[in-house]
């Protein structure tokens, strides 16, 4: 063999043998840290499996894994009038929670008001009929049944007494027909207070900022550990293209505890009543005007009008006598004024209502009345409401 033959092969011999031993490991030693570690590409297996996941997302996961399968969507049908009073159908979605296996849903009474056709539509996109079995109006609060013919999942009830500003909530529900939805956030806030579509307050809301929307109203919202504590029910938000009002992170949930209050009354009683006092019409007088009025400066709420035969009129409760004019106002006077309910100083016009909306049939009210110049005191019994469902 020719020296440059001999010597070129010798050559590539040596870098062959660098290649495959040194070159080679030097090659792995850059490699292997970036296969290793997944930052430049990883196995899709081991991506995408349960390891991979922290405990706040994997909490997110089994929880909606579990509690969607008992969230509804449910669509309603409300007969109304145009203008030329012809009568046309008008259909509304909302969201709704099993909270047995027979087939009970809780949901928001605004989602189903008025409406003579009801249908629930589970997770697995089965439909049924739905019957209303009562509603509580003050809390906007309502309870329907399907007949499914089969066991149904359910939610858990927990509590929401001792809710805590800053806490994990996660809500599920169909907004703007979006089924299954999951939404995560904090409570904002507690003890809120909300004007209803009937000008009555919805008070002692959970304020969150979990995105709620058209069609989440009557769905649950969970705490951590996937227990009920509150019904989505109503935004702030501002207007979307479709004229609805959209998520801008202020929702309100009504308590759970509400719930458990009606449960507890239907299942006692076979329905859902309004508490009632029988006190018609109040007024809130204060200052010069109660002054004028020969009451107390400090004022409360004079009474204006009692239904006959109420609690109110049976525990002897005295309404007006006479009518004057002070000013601007023309009042009904001579009656009892109400200072204080249950040992609280009335604070303005929607106190005894706030009271009331606390209270079940069959629950006493403490009232202070000033009459003939002094101070006494009035226990009621609070009785149903002839409307009561």
């Amino acid at each position: 063999m020719r020296p440059r033959a001999l010597i070129l092969t010798l050559i590539l011999v040596g870098t062959f043998w660098f290649l495959t031993t040194r070159g080679n490991w030097k090659l792995k030693q850059v490699l292997q840290p970036l296969t290793s570690s997944g930052q430049l590409w990883s196995d899709p297996v081991t991506a995408h499996g349960a390891n991979t996941f922290d405990a706040d997302e994997q909490n997110n996961i089994d929880l909606y894994k579990t509690n969607h399968l008992a969230t509804v969507n449910i669509t309603s049908v409300v007969y109304q009038r145009d203008m030329f009073f012809q009568v046309f159908p008008t259909q509304g979605t909302g969201s709704g929670f099993i909270i047995n296996e027979d087939g009970e849903i809780v949901t928001n009474n605004h989602v189903i008001n008025g409406s003579r056709n009801i249908t629930v539509t589970l997770s697995d996109h089965k439909t049924y009929k739905a019957d209303i079995l009562g509603i509580d109006r003050r809390n906007d609060l309502a309870l329907i049944k399907i007949k499914a013919g089969r066991k149904l999942p359910f939610v858990r009830l927990g509590d929401s007494e001792n809710l805590q500003v800053g806490q994990k909530v996660l809500a599920i529900g169909n907004p703007f027909g979006l089924e299954g939805t999951l939404t995560t956030g904090i409570v904002s806030s507690l003890g809120r207070s909300l004007q209803n579509e009937d000008g009555t307050a919805l008070e002692g809301l959970i304020q969150t900022d979990a995105a709620i929307n058209p069609g989440n109203s009557g769905g649950p919202m969970f705490d951590s550990k996937g227990n009920v504590i509150g019904i989505n029910t109503a935004i702030y938000g501002s207007q979307t293209r479709s004229g609805e009002a959209g998520s801008i992170g202020i929702g309100f949930a009504v308590p759970v505890s509400r719930v458990k209050a009606i449960l507890e009354e239907y299942r006692t009683t076979g329905r859902i009543s309004h508490p009632v006092l029988g006190v018609s019409r109040v007024l809130f007088v204060q200052g010069d005007l109660a002054e004028a009025l020969n009451l107390p400066a400090s004022g409360g709420l004079l009474i204006e009008g009692i239904d006959q035969g109420s609690p109110a009129d049976d525990a002897g409760l005295r309404g007006p006598n006479r009518t004057v004019i002070v000013g601007m106002y023309r009042l009904g006077v001579g009656g009892d004024l109400i200072t204080a309910i249950d040992g609280e100083q009335v604070d303005g016009q929607d106190a005894l209502r706030r009271s009331i909306n606390r209270k079940r049939v069959g629950d006493k009210i403490d009232l202070t009345i000033f009459r003939g110049g002094r101070s006494t005191k009035v226990s009621v019994t609070l009785g149903a409401a002839p409307e009561a469902l």
